[in-house]
C-alpha cells in the first residue's frame, strides 16, 4: 500500500509541475467539434480490503469528453467494474465476486502532445445486495490521440468503514460526435 501511495503522490506532483510550467503557453481556442465519446475496457489489481477477497478487476466504461481548449477537457465516465473473487484459503470455496457501477466527473490536462494528467471524483454504487455507495477519487496519467486513449490510474473507493481501491489500466476507442 505504501508503494501505491508514493506512486499517487509522484503522479500528482508531476502533473502539477507540468501543468504550472505550461500554463502561460496554453491557448483558449475551442475546436470546431469539442465533443468526444469513448468506449473502454479496464483491468486492475485490487488494493486495500478488496485485495483480501478479490484477485483482479475487469470492467467496461463509456466516457463523454468535452474539450474546452487545446490543453483541457471535462469528462463524464460510467460503466461497470467486476472484482472477481479469489479462492478461500484452506478450502474449495471461492469468495463471491463484487460489482461497482461508477459515475465520475473529471478533467484532463494535456501537458505535452497527447500526454495528459487527469483526475476524477464521483460515486461508486456497489451492486451486491445491501451494497453501499462509495466516494471515488482517481488520479490518472495517460496518452490520447484522436482515436485511442490509454490511461493508468489508482482509483480509491471509500466510505462505510470498508475502503479499497484498484491500480488499473484503461484502453479506449474514442471518436468525435
Amino acid at each position: 500500500m505504501k508503494k501505491v501511495s508514493k506512486f499517487i503522490a509522484v503522479a500528482c506532483a508531476a502533473g502539477a509541475l507540468f501543468f504550472t510550467t505550461n500554463a502561460n503557453a496554453q491557448t483558449t481556442t475551442t475546436p470546431p467539434n469539442p465533443w468526444r465519446f469513448g468506449i473502454g475496457i479496464e483491468g486492475g489489481i485490487p488494493t486495500g480490503n478488496e485485495s483480501n477477497t478479490s484477485s483482479f478487476e475487469l470492467g467496461a466504461t463509456a466516457r463523454l469528453q468535452y474539450d474546452t481548449g487545446d490543453h483541457f477537457a471535462w469528462t463524464l465516465t460510467s460503466g461497470y467494474y467486476n472484482f472477481f473473487g479469489k479462492d478461500v484459503p484452506g478450502g474449495g470455496a471461492t469468495y463471491a465476486s463484487a460489482g461497482v457501477v461508477p459515475v465520475k466527473l473529471g478533467f484532463k490536462v494535456f501537458f505535452a502532445p497527447d500526454i495528459y494528467f487527469g483526475g476524477e471524483a464521483g460515486a461508486g454504487f456497489e451492486t451486491e445486495s445491501g451494497g453501499d455507495t462509495k466516494l471515488i477519487l482517481a488520479p490518472t496519467l495517460g496518452w490520447a490521440n484522436k482515436t485511442w486513449d490509454v490511461g493508468a490510474r489508482y482509483e480509491n473507493f471509500s466510505g462505510q468503514g470498508n475502503n479499497y481501491g484498484l491500480a488499473g489500466l484503461r484502453v479506449a476507442y474514442a471518436f468525435g460526435l
